[in-house]
């Protein structure tokens, strides 16, 4: 029995594949081809009967026969009604059974003559012989699913079975609630627990849904489903949208409350005061009252505080209840608590009508949340207020404060909302610039570029002689807007703007952002005067900090903005993630400057923040970024998968600079594999049919690796052409990297001995390079073997051993290895590297094997890379005998003496 699916309807067993369960997919399939017992266990709602029917299509696609039993409530107390589900549909196939086992299995069937009640040994062993029968002639899988409801007298005899199954080759996969007992299989077998879906995978999910939630909405949805797939599913459905907990479905108020209405009155009324404020202890409730609740499985109760057994049961609970009987608590709960942030929430969730000092109170509490960078919460709050203001200019002016902390977070949607609504309201001058910087914001993190530009510069042209200060705000975002585009009218109608507003060129970080950010080499000169004195006047403040770092990045002063960069980003830790935009240029700049691990950690965290809110070209920028740093450290293929996957998330002619990152990363991947072709190809995609570049800024720094990949395939003439071009364009304005890139790309392409040896010794005479590791050790590395070949031995020895230690340091292993083979054809006897075991794992678990070696725990790794600490402590089990260690604390060790090699 397949549960009326056959392999022709299902032929690709990953077709409906479950988001974020590869690894347990994986288990299962092993479980399936290798046979044996494994126990799927997990709340209600994880997955479950999902991971079960992906293995039951798995089966069925390789041709294995599928026996297949659910547990019903209602048939719990029907005796063998399991067995009659599994085997009544093949029960002609086991002809040859024992007469005496044949009896008693087709009694417990209900299909042989009218007999006394089978004795259940000889049905368990019956079961065994069966099952033992169909695997012999045809390779099986029994799935029992929701075990918990399985009748005793069948699961008595699957039990029986499971004990015995070695040797048989058949595979049984059993589903059961993570908290239900189910005798006869306690302890006994593998089990594979479902924990949460991380963030990723659960925004994936929603991502899935007919009509994915967005802003405010799907926050609530992810806060509210805790990583439970079917709450996912469901709550994105809900139509109503609650200031304090979303309304469940019919379907989930069954499943995790279907027994309140059977508590007491007092139990009801408690549990709705929990629901209400989970934080409460309620010291003064007498742990009696509790009980009910507790044996009717909706809480757990200990020293004084209760937990719900599941998120969902809260908000089922606050739900069920009326309207008068929520206010009721709320207020209770106000006046109880002395805290200043809940008395207000309460407050307000007991208000039905607007209150002014209740919409104070709310705004007061925004303002604490946003001073720790609880922006969400800022937000929540601040549109709370609007709602309870009676006055349509507060209501405005709350609301565009809100518009601000959504920004803060990537909630564009939602920010968008929030504009609407305050435009509507008011015609404070005021209030509306603030509202077109928000929105004009809020399309730049959407990446709508032109609708950026023309809300900015429409407000910038209206408020230039009134309000200068905000015009260079809003400058200084449309500024971001044409950095990620490219777009050269969006840059000069910038430039054009800054003269309008501010003619004298008065210093300041938005005036040298401005400048910095739409053209980097035009203003270079100008802005390194100014950058020490605008470093100095960044203080202790983040944002600034972060902002000045960015403009000494952009004017390739690596070592200040590296510091910068530390200083500022280490202080807005202090109050949470930094805003994804002020992430990526940072990013870049470790990237650039040797710090890989940290570059590909940051792409990590920003990848899933981004999806949680719906960030998608964000989420293109963390994946190129993420590549990048794979791709140089030989891990093409993954490199190549999120790279395209990055080019599939974008247009990449819209969105320049992230599709200019991850066309780099391609190019680099396939000079890591020897593909020079390809190299030259993606490379080559960077700059136009004219050699101009595709991207203003992010484009120049790949001329040298496009010189590298000609030279090894024969386009010298195209390459010098762009090389050309691009040596017209940044004339008088080049930075110490620049001029070095631009030497060793024109090396590589001279076919003149003396032009050649001139460009490498000019590249290498150029200070500061060790501000750029990799792109130092390429230059090293070029030199020598073009040394080498020309039989100057001496002088190739020193350049490549000083290339190979660079490379070993970095981890980029294709460089490493090349530079090994120009050694030994140099005569130079190397030791031999210690593998680095490493590589025997993937990305994800190689970033979990370095972060535990540096002493986290899982659950701190699990928040760095927004997994669940059971999913961390899976790929630590599954990395230790590879690695050949078989504790956390052997780790450092490990990756020092791989290091040291």
């Amino acid at each position: 029995m397949t549960r009326g699916r056959t392999s022709s309807l299902h032929p690709d067993p990953d077709a409906e594949r479950p988001v974020g369960r590869d690894a347990e997919i994986e288990r299962v399939r092993a479980v399936v081809e290798s046979g044996g017992v494994l126990m799927v266990t997990g709340e209600a709602g994880a997955g479950k009967t999902t991971l079960l029917d992906q293995a039951v299509r798995h089966a069925e696609h390789q041709g294995r026969r599928v026996l297949a039993v659910a547990g019903s409530e209602s048939e719990t107390n029907l005796a063998f009604a399991g067995l009659h589900q599994l085997l009544a549909p093949v029960v002609a196939e086991v002809s040859t059974l024992p007469e005496r086992q044949r009896t008693a299995l087709l009694a417990a069937l209900g299909l042989g003559a009218e007999a006394p009640a089978p004795d259940s040994t000889l049905v368990s062993l019956a079961v065994l012989t069966a099952l033992a029968e169909l695997a012999a002639a045809r390779p099986t899988l029994v799935v029992v699913d929701d075990a918990q409801w399985i009748d005793h007298g069948s699961r008595e005899a699957l039990a029986f079975a499971a004990r015995r199954l070695a040797g048989t080759g058949l595979a049984l996969l059993v589903g059961v609630r993570a908290d239900a007992p189910l005798p006869g299989f306690d302890h006994q077998h593998p089990t594979l627990s479902l924990g949460p879906l991380d963030a990723w995978a659960a925004n994936q999910l929603l991502d899935r849904q007919p009509h994915p939630p967005t802003g405010r909405q799907r926050l609530h949805v992810l806060n509210q489903a805790g990583g439970n797939p079917l709450a996912l599913t469901e709550l994105a459905r809900a139509a109503g949208d609650d200031q304090h907990l979303l309304p469940l479905s019919d379907r989930l108020e069954r499943i995790f409350a279907a027994r309140l209405p059977e508590l007491p009155a007092r139990t009801r009324r408690l549990l709705l005061l929990a629901a209400a404020e989970p934080a409460s202890c309620l010291h003064d409730v007498d742990p009696e009252a509790w009980c009910p609740a507790e044996d009717a499985g909706l809480v757990r109760f200990s020293n004084g505080r209760v937990r719900f057994r599941h998120p969902l049961i809260r908000s089922a609970v606050y739900h069920a209840a009326s309207f008068d009987q929520r206010r009721e608590a709320h207020l209770r709960l106000a006046n109880a608590l002395a805290e200043p942030d809940r008395r207000a929430w309460h407050l307000a969730a007991a208000t039905a009508h607007q209150d002014e000092s209740v919409a104070a109170a709310l705004e007061a509490t925004a303002d604490r949340a946003r001073r720790r960078a609880g922006y969400c919460a800022a937000a929540t709050a601040l549109e709370r207020a609007a709602e309870l203001s009676p006055s349509p200019e507060d209501r405005a002016r709350r609301l565009v404060l809100a518009a601000h902390n959504t920004i803060l977070f990537g909630q564009s949607q939602w920010t968008h909302e929030l504009v609407a609504r305050a435009t509507a309201l008011t015609e404070d001058p005021a209030v509306r610039t603030a509202a077109a910087l928000r929105a004009g914001q809020a399309y730049t993190v959407d990446h709508h570029y032109a609708a950026a530009f023309s809300v900015l510069f429409q407000e910038v042209e209206r408020v230039a002689g009134s309000d200068p200060a905000a015009a260079l705000t809003m400058l200084a975002t449309a500024a971001v807007a044409a950095y990620y585009s490219g777009d050269r009218a969006g840059r000069d109608e910038i430039r054009r703007l800054l003269a309008v507003v501010d003619p004298e060129g008065r210093p300041g970080v938005e005036r040298a952002w401005s400048l910095a950010v739409t053209d980097p080499f035009g203003y270079r000169a100008g802005l390194l005067r100014e950058l020490p004195r605008l470093a100095e006047a960044a203080g202790g403040r983040p944002g600034a900090l972060i902002s000045v770092a960015t403009v000494a990045w952009l004017l390739d002063e690596a070592g200040l903005a590296l510091r910068l960069f530390d200083d500022g980003l280490s202080r807005w830790r202090l109050r949470g993630a930094a805003p994804e935009g002020l992430a990526c240029a940072a990013w870049t700049a470790y990237f650039e400057q040797g710090r890989w691990e940290l570059a590909g950690d940051m792409a990590v965290q920003s990848l899933a923040r981004a999806s949680t809110a719906n960030l998608t070209a964000v989420a293109a920028g963390a994946l190129g970024m993420h590549a990048s740093v794979l791709a140089v450290r030989g891990d093409t293929a993954t490199a190549r998968d999120l790279a395209t996957q990055a080019l599939t998330a974008i247009d990449p002619l819209e969105t320049t600079s992230v599709g200019v990152r991850a066309r780099w990363a391609l190019g680099m991947a396939a000079t890591a594999d020897g593909d020079h072709d390809t190299a030259f190809e993606q490379f080559r995609m960077l700059f136009t049919a004219q050699g101009e570049p595709l991207h203003y800024h992010a484009c120049y720094p790949a001329l040298a690796d496009l010189a590298s990949a000609a030279a090894r395939t024969g386009r010298q003439r195209e390459a010098a052409a762009v090389l050309t071009a691009a040596e017209r364009t940044l004339a008088g304005a080049r930075s110490d990297r620049l001029t070095a890139l631009l030497h060793r790309a024109r090396a590589l392409l001279a076919t003149d001995h003396d032009d050649a040896e001139h460009h490498y010794r000019a590249a290498l005479a150029v200070p500061l390079g060790e501000h750029w590791p990799f792109e130092r050790a390429q230059l090293l590395l070029d030199h020598a073997e073009w040394l080498r070949r020309r039989r100057r031995i001496a002088e190739a020895r020193p350049r490549l051993t000083a290339a190979l230690e660079i490379f070993r340091r970095l981890g980029a292993r294709p460089w490493a290895d090349r530079a090994q083979r120009e050694l030994r054809a140099a005569g130079v006897e190397i030791l031999r590297p210690v593998r680095d075991p490493l590589t025997e794992l993937t990305a994800q678990q190689q970033q979990i094997i370095r972060l535990a070696a540096r002493g986290l725990t899982n659950r701190e790794i699990g928040e760095r890379m927004f997994l669940s600490p059971r999913t961390v402590s899976s790929h630590l089990y599954r990395s230790f005998p590879k690695l050949g260690v078989t504790s956390r604390a052997q780790l450092r060790d490990l990756l020092d003496t791989v290091h040291s090699g």
